[in-house]
């Protein structure tokens, strides 16, 4: 009898991509033209193709999602403890993007800021809390899917999926149309993955090659900052939460959101990461209502990565600029940096807009964020791990909280 040979697993291909794309661009330097002309182009393919898939899905799995529980109080009860339990990890995230950073301040290296060449680098656009606001609110219906405006996306699922179980028989067109829109999105979606190993490798190969193995360089500190930050609050929030709320074993759940884990690192985007989120959750037992609901949600208002590093990154430029934080100023660091997060675009460099609205806040000088761009694309990695992390460790939680317990994870 013939053997039948075992496929290997999405997270063996995507981690072989990683791999092989850290090898290529270190072979590869000194051709980046060749690079940039010929092999991010494809990476560029795939990104987009997740991006085109995004918001017919978060449109379409929110609103299948509330038809799916035909009942708007089950809907208000799950929306308001996820809300509630992402607001919960945030200000946990973003404490300990300040506390850490503030103990060991003392003895690590800072940076030499020069302000004046720092203002010519990059123009920082400034928003106020109450512009995030308004934003959330569409004026019409289709500009919030062409430019991906991903919150008024979302307040246009809501809307009309309410709507479609409040009118009950006369929506019931509506419904059909919806689910039917739904299945074909999650097929698309299908095509789009296969490509999944090759996207990683032509994505990742140019950040090798622009950056080099010495790619840490004089920020070596902040970066290292970052992530020990990173996997503090992995190890010890979503660990504490999946445990104990969930009902899972933390090492089975970061052990099924490997494959998720790994995209979101490579992509740097928390919401092309969506569709391999859905999936790594429902091997994990989460019902596809709740984890397309909860997890497209996520990906909008969840960003925990993005509160630990604007707590981090505040603290560090202050002492790179000889400034002594005060009460007051950590107050508002804490205060903008969740408001930030919530708002931050799930797409690469989605943070930096928001950055300025941090450090002025604080008093720490604007110009600043022209110094962190220069890194933001190392670290945004590792902050939409944690943003995608968070959203699942919610969808475990609420898989508990809703009253079904999490069924048995696949064998991986």
């Amino acid at each position: 009898m013939e053997t039948k040979r075992k496929k290997l697993s999405l997270t063996a291909q995507i981690g072989i991509a990683l791999l092989l794309a850290v090898v290529a661009g270190v072979l590869l330097r000194n051709h980046a033209v060749f690079v940039n002309a010929y092999i991010k182009p494809i990476g560029t393919i795939f990104l987009n193709l997740l991006k085109f898939i995004v918001v017919p899905l978060v449109l379409f799995s929110i609103m299948a999602g509330i038809l799916s529980m035909n009942d708007i109080k089950k809907v208000g009860k799950l929306g308001l403890r996820t809300l509630l339990y992402f607001m919960g990890t945030t200000l946990f995230a973003v404490t300990l993007g300040l506390v850490i950073p503030s103990l060991l301040k003392g003895i690590l290296p800072t940076i030499h800021i020069d302000l004046d060449a720092a203002a010519e680098t990059v123009e920082v656009p400034r928003l106020s809390v109450m512009d995030q606001l308004v934003n959330m609110f569409p004026s019409n219906i289709v500009e919030p899917v062409s430019s991906m405006a991903m919150m008024q996306v979302i307040v246009i699922a809501l809307l009309f999926g309410i709507a479609m179980v409040h009118v009950g028989e006369k929506g019931e067109m509506a419904r059909r149309v919806t689910l039917s829109f739904n299945d074909v999105v999650c097929k698309i979606l299908e095509y789009i993955m296969a490509l999944a190993p090759l996207g990683v490798f032509c994505m990742l190969t140019p950040v090798v090659v622009a950056n080099g193995p010495a790619v840490l360089g004089s920020y070596a500190a902040l970066i290292a900052l970052a992530y020990l930050c990173f996997f503090v609050h992995a190890g010890v929030v979503y660990s504490s939460a999946v445990g104990l709320l969930g009902g899972l074993s933390p090492l089975k759940f970061f052990k099924g959101m490997q494959p998720a884990m790994l995209f979101a690192f490579s992509s740097d985007s928390s919401v092309a990461t969506l569709p391999y989120s859905m999936q790594c959750t429902e091997k994990l037992g989460v019902s596809k209502d709740i984890g397309r609901f909860v997890l497209s949600l996520g990906a909008t208002i969840n960003m925990d990565g993005v509160a630990i590093y604007l707590g981090v990154v505040s603290v560090f430029m202050a002492t790179c600029c000889g400034i002594d934080l005060t009460m007051s100023q950590y107050l508002a660091i804490a205060f903008a940096s969740t408001i930030a997060s919530i708002g931050t675009p799930g797409i690469p460099g989605g943070s930096l807009a928001l950055m300025a609205m941090v450090f002025a806040s604080a008093g720490i000088p604007v110009e600043c964020v022209a110094v962190a761009a220069g890194i933001d694309r190392i670290i945004d990695m590792g902050r939409t791990v944690m943003s995608v992390t968070g959203d699942a460790s919610c969808a475990i939680v609420m898989q508990k909280a809703v009253g079904k317990k999490v069924l048995n994870p696949e064998r991986m």
